[in-house]
């Protein structure tokens, strides 16, 4: 659908579930209202570590082909066709699919919007920059990241919120370290991001990711101490800084996931799931 007289976002037309063969096996939640209390650990063994891996790089796959394939006139709901195909090829579940009854196989984020976008009939624009968010489940664990794309020119201010949001994401994971507060991430990420006036989203957080899509393990993207978890070797968690060039904070569409500037000032992010190492971390989030 085309933006407002401001060049706002307004929601689309969203169509029906896709369809996930049978021999696929689906996370617990699926068909729940909510999953179930998560009552394991954020760390993992080496073969936990393994099978994360695994669905990271087919998440990591389906988001490189749907970049790849992102062009002004197209849908969102063209681009979740194409991640969700990737992700049943590879006998991987969409782990958005289901989730607490969220209805496509990825998120698309739009320029003012922050996270959680569904796809639906919206058609990009040159200009415009997206976010493709995309969770594999494959054998028992998910695999979480997420990319943002621009589409056609845009704005030179934009361009470089892009670029400066993957960046604040790098520096983020090269803070951690076994021994280290996780609030440790968050101070490296808004340091970076003040020097340009960025916006540092604070409620929507990094997550720990593995036998569960969300443990309750919170990774904060701005300074402070709330959060005083200890990093160890085999921890899994994502990082995933949203960064804006207005105000960090938001309001949330009528549907419930659709969360956006409260200004409708342009937003981008970026996230990996990663394992902290003895030396630092991995990225298991990799093609």
């Amino acid at each position: 659908m085309p933006r407002d007289s401001l060049g706002h976002l307004t929601p689309g037309i969203v169509a029906p579930l896709r369809r996930v063969p049978a021999h696929i096996p689906r996370p617990e939640y699926v068909g729940n209202r909510e999953p179930a209390a998560f009552t394991g650990s954020d760390v993992y063994d080496a073969n936990g570590i393994d099978r994360i891996r695994e669905s990271g790089r087919i998440a990591a796959e389906a988001i490189a082909l749907v970049g790849a394939s992102i062009r002004a006139g197209m849908t969102t709901d063209d681009l979740d066709g194409i991640g969700h195909s990737y992700l049943i090829a590879n006998d991987a579940y969409p782990s958005t699919l289901g989730y607490r009854g969220y209805p496509k196989s990825l998120c698309s984020s739009i320029n003012e919007v922050i996270c959680h976008g569904i796809p639906d009939d919206t058609v990009l624009i040159s200009g415009d920059i997206i976010n493709i968010d995309i969770t594999a489940y494959k054998n028992g664990m998910h695999g979480d990241s997420n990319r943002t794309f621009m589409v056609g020119e845009v704005r030179p201010e934009v361009a470089e919120l892009v670029t400066r949001t993957e960046e604040s994401l790098r520096r983020g994971i090269k803070a951690v370290a076994p021994g280290r507060e996780i609030n440790v991430i968050g101070r490296a990420i808004e340091s970076y991001a003040k020097r340009f006036g960025y916006g540092v989203v604070r409620d929507f957080t990094g997550h720990g990711v593995g036998s569960a899509f969300h443990s309750g393990l919170i990774v904060p993207h701005y300074d402070t101490d709330r959060f005083p978890n200890v990093m160890t070797a085999g921890m899994v968690f994502t990082i995933e800084p949203m960064l804006t060039l207005g105000t960090h904070e938001w309001d949330i569409w009528e549907d419930g996931w659709t969360v956006v500037t409260r200004d409708r000032g342009t937003t981008a992010q970026f996230e990996h799931t990663l394992v902290v190492t003895e030396r630092g971390a991995e990225v298991l989030t990799v093609i």
